[in-house]
């Protein structure tokens, strides 16, 4: 198995139990200093609109989740009375602890180095390094499906190996990842729907730079809104990190574009301050009416909402840009997949899997309770989400116009995994955590490197953290 010591970064939160919270505060109290329009989503269903029936015996126990902190901070509050009410319901304890979601993966390596910790870790990206110390959860998956019908096969490509025919975690949902952009400042520029395509985000962006002073926010950084922004761009420009069969494939002519294209971007319309982000920068730039057009879940959106609702009446979404790949390539990873793992440690599997089937059949729920940022892997359990006449054309949260969350209704078919055309394996995985892509544009962007050197150097570290993992039999291709 991998030495997940040199896996482990510092971790810069300590995991807060969710009974070190304010136990004594109402949901309501929660929401008060979160907007009328947050108090509206918990008020919209009861906590706990299924109680499901756990077939198996798991009164008694205890359970116990690693989870990170949501973007849309009403979403936890709703949590922890749901998982208040499972509790009453089944006889389980639960402990929630939660993290900055940069945290995941280093609290979980740090885990498996000493065998012990968490019955269920989630992450809001895929983590299939890990996959030999987590159990398989190809029956949990079958048995979601036959409770409520098919897994979308985006979700289902983020949790499973086809190699070694295993469920390493399960997607019970994701984000879609639109982008996010000011209608004033692109109006002015003949752009009134925002930039369609990526030729006209160079020069739209770059003339409110120019006669605005207004900045582009697309990230280069070590954080995980920087690698889906340069994993999307490589799509769009007809490239992919590797094929259908698990080949790099990166070093091609149509990545260098890519490199070539975001070099360009930034010394148009970005300042230096994208090679230092975290991932709440982008937002906190756009709440603050200092960004154009950023990559980023309606979070963001969300946030201006409560802090600056003139901006937020002045924020649009639109799809993914089209580039010279067409329309088959304007494609977005999702911008949070909500992938649980239950370790090989767990002490209460069995409890796990219970709650996270409990979680699936509510899901409706937590898509309202997250203000529509969560949106369900199993379609069935909210089919009103995306249909004609549904909450994302009138949105019950204070959009103005309330149409403006349309655009998301067809994120199921512009929304693909992690790695893409190929697997969410554990080459891109460790390659997400390490920041591979970003780096690669950082360092062609600030000129350090050619864009063909910072892709050859991106190809080679790809090629040898793929060889590592086909060597243990966790990854195909190679041929």
């Amino acid at each position: 198995m991998r030495d997940f010591r040199k896996l482990q970064a510092g971790i810069k939160s300590r995991p807060v139990s969710r009974r070190s919270l304010v136990r004594g505060a109402t949901v309501a109290g929660m929401t008060a200093s979160l907007g009328a329009y947050a108090a509206r989503a918990q008020e919209a269903t009861p906590a706990t609109p299924v109680m499901t029936t756990p077939t198996v015996d798991i009164s008694g126990t205890s359970l116990s989740i690693l989870q990170w902190q949501h973007f849309v901070p009403v979403w936890d509050a709703w949590f922890d009375v749901f998982v208040d009410e499972w509790e009453a319901a089944t006889g389980v304890t639960v402990t929630v602890d939660r993290v900055n979601t940069a945290d995941i993966p280093a609290a979980f390596a740090a885990e498996i180095e000493a065998q012990q910790g968490h019955d269920i870790v989630e992450h809001i990206a895929s983590l299939p390094q890990y996959e030999e110390a987590v159990l398989d959860m190809t029956d949990l998956v079958a048995e979601a499906t036959a409770r409520h019908g098919a897994q979308l096969d985006m979700c289902m490509r983020n949790s499973y190996n086809p190699t070694t025919n295993k469920f390493y975690g399960f997607t019970h949902g994701y984000a879609p990842d639109p982008a996010n952009y000011r209608k004033s400042l692109w109006t002015e520029v003949g752009f009134d729907d925002g930039p369609a395509t990526f030729d006209e985000l160079l020069s739209g962006g770059t003339q409110i730079f120019t006669d605005q002073g207004v900045q582009m926010g697309i990230g280069m950084s070590q954080e995980i809104d920087s690698n889906m922004a340069a994993q999307a761009m490589i799509w769009a420009f007809g490239g992919s990190v590797q094929d259908e069969n698990e080949n790099i494939t990166i070093n091609s002519p149509e990545t260098l574009a890519a490199v070539e294209f975001m070099k360009e971007l930034f010394e148009s319309c970005m300042t230096p301050e994208v090679f230092s982000w975290n991932a709440a920068s982008n937002n906190q730039l756009l709440v603050a009416g200092q960004a154009s057009y950023i990559l980023n879940s309606i979070s963001a959106y969300r946030t201006a909402q409560e802090q600056q609702p003139e901006t937020a009446d002045d924020i649009f979404l639109s799809l993914p840009l089209v580039g010279p790949g067409g329309d088959e390539r304007a494609l977005a990873h999702g911008h949070a997949v909500f992938t649980a793992m239950i370790p090989t440690y767990a002490a209460n599997p069995d409890a796990a899997r219970e709650f996270l089937l409990h979680l699936t059949a509510n899901y409706q729920a937590v898509v309202d309770e997250s203000l529509f940022y969560n949106f369900p892997a199993f379609p069935d359990t909210y089919p009103e989400l995306t249909q004609d006449g549904g909450p994302l054309d009138e949105d019950p949260y204070g959009s103005n116009p309330p149409d403006k969350l349309s655009v998301l209704k067809t994120a199921n078919d512009w929304t693909v995994n992690l790695g893409w055309p190929g697997p969410a394996n554990a080459m891109i995985g460790e390659a997400f955590n390490t920041f591979v892509l970003s780096d690669m544009m950082a360092l062609a962007a600030r000129g350090d490197m050619t864009p063909a050197d910072s892709i050859a150097q991106a190809e080679a570290t790809l090629n040898e953290i793929a060889q590592n993992w086909r060597d243990e039999g966790l990854m195909g291709g190679g041929e």
